[in-house]
């Protein structure tokens, strides 16, 4: 098979798509063959050297994808071969960018019913990770105030939608040209964060997810109720100011899980949840879609997609 790889770490010119062996199944893992994958920052931190896991080399990069099921390995009674999956490959986060991959079998579901794979694919990671910050650690409610910061960003776009659908109230912050695309997710009001800071009369808020990290995060946390949840897809958050203003912050790695992936499919399939795809390249271009990552003036709204059919 074809599989975009690394050698060493380095910048986006370490990658190479190369002819390597299709990988085998063991237990608990089926094999995949790749329709599309999605590229986001925490594999441009693992081409880098910077992944917080140990990452042995050589390796293939990616973790997101949609595609259907090959071959399935001991153990796995919820899916079979034929079966139209998505989800990531495995807690390490790699083995996706190429045109089969082995997924741990918690780690994907079925793919919901009226999207494309490339669709698919731009869904998992930044999805859960909305849904966690939301549900599983800031445990929001209906009616209570979320504020959302960096809410057109891929995170943040999941979390507006995922929080309005709750029947939560969503203020967030977005760049000025961003405002009415926010607003057409759920958002009641937004603002523009990085030109004016938080606005001064937002208080008692029930819940910031922080998408963006750095003096938004500090600032947002005077904005919360007491009692009031922080959660950071970015950075710790300072325990001391949470401390005192009687507050819980915490930073949060997500878990892609197969229950998570589902109630996601659920919201797609009921037409409550947008994809939000940017860039598709083919599986050669992957080194492309890392100098995207890595060079703001390339970035555009949405996932980058690997078409690999």
């Amino acid at each position: 098979m074809k599989a975009n790889r690394i050698h060493r770490f380095g910048s986006p010119e370490v990658i190479k798509l190369e002819e390597a062996d299709r990988p085998l199944t063991g237990e608990g893992e089926v094999l995949i063959r790749v329709e599309a994958s999605g590229v986001g920052p925490w594999d441009g931190w693992i081409r880098e050297g910077k992944s917080v896991l140990p990452q042995p080399l050589p390796l293939t990069l990616g973790s997101d994808l949609s595609g259907t099921i090959e071959a399935v390995g001991t153990g796995i009674t919820n899916f079979k071969a034929g079966d139209e999956v998505f989800g990531v490959t495995n807690p390490r986060f790699i083995g996706a960018n190429a045109e089969y991959a082995i997924a741990s079998a918690r780690m994907i579901a079925e793919k919901p019913k009226g999207i494309t794979h490339i669709e698919a694919a731009s869904v998992p990671v930044v999805a859960v990770t909305a849904w966690q910050m939301l549900f599983d650690r800031g445990g929001v409610k209906r009616d209570q105030t979320v504020l959302i910061l960096g809410a057109a960003g891929n995170v943040g776009s999941y979390a507006v939608q995922l929080a309005h659908a709750a029947g939560a109230q969503v203020i967030a912050s977005a760049a000025r040209d961003e405002t009415d695309y926010v607003r057409s997710l759920g958002a009641k009001r937004v603002f523009d964060g990085r030109a004016q800071g938080l606005p001064n009369d937002l208080k008692d808020i029930d819940v910031v997810i922080d998408a963006v990290g750095g003096e938004a995060q500090t600032q947002s946390l005077e904005a919360l109720r007491l009692g009031g949840v922080l959660i950071s897809a970015v950075s710790q958050p300072d325990q001391s100011a949470a401390s005192r203003l009687g507050i819980k912050a915490a930073f949060m790695l997500v878990d892609v899980t197969n229950a998570a992936l589902k109630s996601i499919a659920e919201l797609i399939e009921a037409n409550k949840l947008k994809t939000n795809v940017g860039a598709v390249l083919d599986l050669a271009e992957l080194r492309r879609a890392h100098e995207m990552l890595d060079v703001s003036r390339l970035r555009r709204r949405g996932k980058i997609v690997i078409d690999s059919a």
